[in-house]
C-alpha cells in the first residue's frame, strides 16, 4: 500500500514539472476587458451644437450681506410672552388629573394705547382652567381669555399690567417667496428663543384635526411644540404671521405654517370687541360622508355632508333640513366634504338666501335657507 502511494506522488511531481516547463498557456476562465466602444455621433448633432458657447464671465457685483438677525430679534423679542396653561384630563379610570402645556403669544395695543392684550392660538388655551403668562422681563401674570375662534385658531388674552412692550404689526400682503423671517416663541416650553428661515410658500391651506386653515404662510423656520401663538416677524422686526401649525412626519423638514397677520387682524379685533366672531350661520352639525360612513348609516350616497344635528330655531330648521339628510350641493357648488360646505357658507352674506340640494333616504330634494348671523358661543 505504501509503495502504491509513493508511485502516485512521484507521478504527480513529474506531471507538475512537465506543465511548468511547457510553453503552453492555460485557458483562463475570464476574458480580458475589451476596449470601450465608441458611439457614433447623432445624425442631427451639428444642428444644435455651438463651438463658440462659453459660460458667462464672473459677475462683478458685490454679494449682498446676510440680514442682521440679531437686530430683528432685539426689536421683536420684548413683546413675546410664554403661555402656560393648566387643563383637566381623565385617565382610564375616570380619575381627574391636572396637566400643563406650553405655548407662546405676543402683546399688542391699539392707537389709543389700550394695553394688556395678548394674541395667541386657540389651541394653546382651548379648555384651559387657568392661563399664566410670563413676560420677557421675567414678570408673571394670570391671564383671562377675552375670546377664542376655533375656525381660525386664534385667541386673545388679557393681563392687568401697564407700560408693556408691544409688537409692531407689518403687512403680510407684501411678503414674497424667499423673504427672510424669524419665528420667536417658547419652543419646547424652555423659554423664549428665535429661529430664522425664509418664506417658502404663500396662501397655503392646511387641514388640522378636521379644521381647514387657509391663507397661511409656509416657512422653513424651525417650529417646535411651544412655538404656537408666537410671532413670525420680517426683517424689519414687524409681525407678519402667527405661528400655528407644523407638519411633523419622518422625512419631512422645514414645513411650518403661520396665520398671516392681515387675515388675523379682523378676527383679533372682533374678539377684543365682543369676545367672538360673527359669520353667516346655517345651524347644523356636520360629518363628511365616505364609503364607510355611508355603509354604517345605510346612506344611499357615498359623498356629501351628513347632518348629525339641526339647531333649534336655526336657518336649517326653518328650511326643513333634518338629521341624516346629506347635503350634496350648496348654491350650485358641489359639496363633498364638511370643509367644502363651511367654506361655501363663509363666502356668503348674512341674511343671504341660499339654495341647498340634499338627499333624504333615496330621494334628492331642494330647499332654500336664509342664513343668519352666528350666535355667541355658549358660556
Amino acid at each position: 500500500m505504501l509503495k502504491k502511494i509513493k508511485y502516485i506522488l512521484m507521478a504527480l511531481a513529474l506531471l507538475s514539472l512537465t506543465l511548468g516547463s511547457s510553453g503552453c498557456s492555460l485557458a483562463l476562465p475570464w476574458s480580458p476587458t475589451p476596449s470601450l466602444p465608441t458611439s457614433p455621433p447623432p445624425s442631427n448633432s451639428s444642428e444644435y451644437t455651438n463651438p463658440e458657447w462659453t459660460f458667462p464671465s464672473k459677475n462683478s457685483q458685490t454679494a449682498q450681506p446676510l440680514p442682521d438677525i440679531a437686530s430683528v430679534v432685539s426689536e421683536a423679542m420684548p413683546s413675546v410672552v410664554s403661555v402656560t396653561t393648566e387643563i383637566v384630563v381623565y385617565d382610564i379610570f375616570q380619575e381627574e388629573h391636572k396637566q400643563t402645556a406650553a405655548g407662546s403669544g405676543f402683546q399688542i395695543r391699539s392707537e389709543e394705547k389700550y394695553e394688556g392684550y395678548i394674541v395667541t392660538n386657540n389651541h394653546v388655551v382651548q379648555n384651559a382652567e387657568s392661563v399664566q403668562v410670563k413676560l420677557a422681563d421675567g414678570r408673571t401674570f394670570s391671564a383671562n381669555t377675552v375670546g377664542t375662534d376655533a375656525l381660525t385658531d386664534l385667541a386673545v388674552l388679557k393681563i392687568e399690567a401697564a407700560d408693556l412692550p408691544y409688537a409692531r404689526l407689518g403687512d403680510s400682503d407684501l411678503l414674497v417667496i424667499g423673504d427672510w423671517v424669524v419665528a420667536i416663541g417658547n419652543a419646547l416650553g424652555q423659554g423664549i428663543s428665535a429661529s430664522e428661515g425664509i418664506v417658502s410658500r404663500l396662501n397655503v391651506s392646511v387641514t388640522v384635526q378636521g379644521n381647514s386653515l387657509s391663507g397661511l404662510i409656509q416657512t422653513t423656520t424651525a417650529i417646535n411644540p411651544g412655538n404656537s401663538g408666537g410671532p413670525l416677524v420680517n426683517i424689519s422686526g414687524e409681525v407678519v404671521g402667527i405661528t400655528s401649525v407644523k407638519i411633523a412626519a419622518t422625512g419631512i423638514e422645514g414645513m411650518g405654517y403661520a396665520i398671516s397677520i392681515n387675515s388675523a387682524k379682523p378676527i383679533i379685533e372682533a374678539l377684543i370687541h365682543q369676545g367672538y366672531v360673527t359669520r353667516p350661520w346655517l345651524g347644523v352639525a356636520l360629518y363628511t360622508v365616505d364609503s364607510f360612513i355611508a355603509a354604517v348609516n345605510n346612506l344611499s350616497v357615498e359623498k356629501g355632508v351628513l347632518i348629525v344635528e339641526v339647531v333649534s330655531g336655526s336657518p336649517a330648521e326653518a328650511a326643513g333640513l333634518k338629521e341624516r339628510d346629506v347635503i350634496i350641493r350648496f348654491d350650485e357648488k358641489k359639496i363633498d366634504t364638511k370643509e367644502d360646505l363651511i367654506q361655501a357658507i363663509l363666502t356668503c352674506q348674512t341674511d343671504q338666501q341660499v339654495k341647498i340640494t340634499f338627499v333624504r333616504g333615496t330621494d334628492t330634494k331642494t330647499t332654500w335657507a336664509q342664513l343668519q348671523e352666528s350666535p355667541p358661543p355658549p358660556d
